[in-house]
């Protein structure tokens, strides 16, 4: 049976979608719908969002729910219900009242870095913002080295029959861009998707793809894929399940005074279904 330090490590081994955490700290982000197609005229889901080691098991810190958005099949904001923050895990309930796909976003930015005082490295604290530059660093400070982050986790719901509003890119950050709806995945079959970066074609980064369950198997299940000239990769998916997808990136289209960097981060949890 793998013990806790294997899954620990095998966690480690993936690229997290926490930016700026150490080594020790590697976790991945995630958000969990209770469903992803429902039919009728109207229904609910709830939501648990987390940061764990073993995917979808709640075992190290919550999703903080600040900058959590809920989009309706028109576009309309929706609003989220009954919230809540635990120890392990935060969780809300979303009522879908209109026919179509849903999406539910968590996306925001931040900047992180280090400076040297008086000889001394320090560094940045978790969730600083660059409002607040110019009072975390010093006077006389130097080397300062600056990084700005933005990062998206998305999940994508269905009542009743797929609709495409709410899956357009919002040109900021990186994006996933459906080529297959997210919510018509089946096992065995190959789905296409399309990564962007501010709306434009996101060329040859590494995309993470790692089915749920880690934590009642030994081998981790990953699959590791790049997407192609026009920012595009295919996934042909190998069992049913919940999988959790991820990629990033970095470049220098820097909007923060200082920065030499920007970190991109994207997260999704996708249902596939059995044929």
């Amino acid at each position: 049976m793998k013990t806790a330090a294997a899954r620990t490590l095998a966690a480690l081994a993936v690229s997290t979608a926490l930016f700026g955490a150490t080594a020790a700290e590697a976790h991945r982000q995630w958000m969990l719908p209770s469903s992803t197609v429902l039919s009728g005229q109207s229904s609910w889901v709830t939501v648990d969002a987390a940061v764990s080691n073993d995917l979808f098991y709640f075992e190290h810190q919550p999703v903080r729910l600040g900058n959590v958005k809920a989009w309706a099949p028109d576009g309309s904001e929706v609003a989220l219900q009954n919230a809540s923050t635990g120890r392990y895990r935060s969780t809300f309930d979303v009522e879908l009242t209109k026919q179509g796909t849903y999406k539910i976003t968590n996306a925001g930015g931040g900047i992180f870095g280090s400076y040297k005082e008086n000889g001394e490295e320090k560094r940045l604290p978790r969730g600083a913002s660059a409002a607040d530059i110019d009072k975390l660093i010093p006077a006389g400070a130097t080397d300062v080295k600056l990084s700005e982050s933005w990062s998206r986790n998305e999940v994508f719901v269905t009542l009743g029959a797929p609709t495409e509003t709410v899956l357009k890119p919002s040109g900021k950050g990186l994006e996933l861009v459906p080529v297959t709806h997210p919510n018509d995945l089946v096992s065995g079959e190959a789905a296409t998707f399309q990564f962007v970066i501010d709306g434009k074609p996101a060329a040859e980064i590494e995309v993470e793809v790692v089915p749920g369950g880690i934590r009642y198997r030994d081998q981790l299940g990953q699959m590791d894929l790049k997407t192609d000239a026009e920012g595009k990769v295919t996934i042909t998916w190998p069992n049913p399940g919940l999988y959790w997808v991820s990629a990033e990136a970095s470049d220098r289209n820097v909007s923060v005074k200082g920065a030499d960097q920007r970190r991109l981060g994207y997260v999704s949890t996708l249902e596939v279904l059995a044929p």
